[in-house]
This record gives structure tokens, sequence and C-alpha cells, in this order.
């Protein structure tokens, strides 16, 4: 059975040379050009792996997998990016990236990483929390008809503990993963943010709770 791949991809060019060459490997691929088509069609498609561009013209491609980490996506991703940075590699792992492809790349690379990320999945999908909805492009969550806006930080915190429901995410796991890499993080942001996060949340119909477990860090539903 051919893998099925879902890329997102909004050179033109580099998009029908991945599609052809994947497709020519054994995948069966399906290829889109922005974050928002990202987040439409990999719930409905379930893909067995992703390819996402960092630089998609409508969101951060980073953005948008924290976001489908969130609502229980555990597909794995490879990324794609022109930015070779150790900050920018860091920041993709921790935005629930599985492996990291720096351009230019030999398609070969590309075909050999996605085996190896497609041998080592397995892991079932998960629940979403509350019927959340994270939008990356705009940074909001909504829940049926009501929508919140969120700060990119806030949306990221939301995302990494929406991503494990019902389990504990440790405060240096969540500093890391909303706030840039090297960034000084005094003790009670975290806190602050969780707090603003709160509030926020209450206007959806049936808000998921964020709980504090102490010495740990926080944990939502």
């Amino acid at each position: 059975m051919q893998p099925k791949l879902l890329l997102a991809e909004d050179d033109t060019a580099l998009r029908g040379v991945l599609s052809r060459g994947l497709t020519e490997e054994g995948f069966d691929v399906l290829a889109v050009a922005t974050g928002r088509e990202l987040l439409e069609y990999a719930p409905r498609q379930r893909p067995d792996v992703l390819v996402v561009d960092v630089g998609l013209p409508d969101s951060d491609g980073r953005d948008v997998c924290q976001a489908l980490r969130g609502q229980g996506m555990r597909t794995p991703v490879l990324f794609l990016t022109a930015r070779d940075a150790l900050t920018d590699r860091i920041a993709g792992f921790q935005a629930g990236g599985d492996d990291y492809v720096t351009k230019p790349f030999d398609l070969a690379e590309v075909v050999v990483r996605l085996r190896a990320l497609l041998r080592r999945a397995g892991a079932e999908p998960g629940e979403e929390v509350g019927g959340l909805r994270l939008d990356p492009t705009d940074h909001s969550v909504s829940q049926n008809e009501a929508n919140v806006a969120l700060t990119p930080t806030e949306f990221r915190l939301l995302a990494a503990m929406a991503g494990r429901p019902g389990k504990a995410v440790r405060r240096l796991e969540l500093v890391r993963t909303a706030w840039p890499y090297g960034a000084v993080v005094q003790e009670n942001t975290l806190d602050v943010y969780v707090a603003r996060l709160r509030r926020k949340l209450r206007s959806l119909p049936d808000p998921p709770a964020i709980a504090t477990v102490h010495g740990v860090g926080y944990r939502l539903g």
C-alpha cells in the first residue's frame, strides 16, 4: 500500500518537483500551498506523513504543526526550510516536528528521511480537547461558533497543552515551546500568560480548564 503524504509548499515549481518525485518513489501525494489548506485537508485525508514548508505564505509552518498536534494529530512531520540556524531547527522540533531538511536538498535525502519517519510511526491519534479548533493563520481558538483571538505566545502555550490532553506539561517544556530559543523568560512570566489564557478561554461556550500541577507545570482538560 502506498503511504499517504500531504505536502504543504507554496513555491509552485518546488511543489511540482516534490509531488512528481515522491509519487515516483511510491508515495500517494496530495499537495497544498497554504497553512489553511493544510489545516483543512490533514484531518480529512489522514495522511501517514506530512511534509511542511516552514515559510508558508499565510502562516508559519511550525504554528500549523502545533495546531494539528493540539487537535490530536500524531502524524510524523518533516519540515522544509531555507533557514539553517540552530535556533530555527530547535524551534521546529519544539513545535512538534520530527525531522528537518534544509533547502536546497536532494530528493533522495527527503525520501530516506520520510521512510525513517514512517518506520518509527505508530502512535494512535489523540482526541480534541473540548472540541477546540486551533487556527495558526490568525492565532485563534474556536469552539462551536465562538472564536477567541490569542497572541502567538498564548496560541503556542495552548497548542502544547492541547497536544497532550489530560497530561501535565512541564514548565520548561512550555517555555521552550512558546518563546524563541535563547529568550530570557522570568520565573513568573509563564504564570502570567497562563492566567491570561484562562481568562480568554472563559468566553468559549464550554471552556476546558487549565489546571496547575504544582511542582510540574500545567494540564489542559
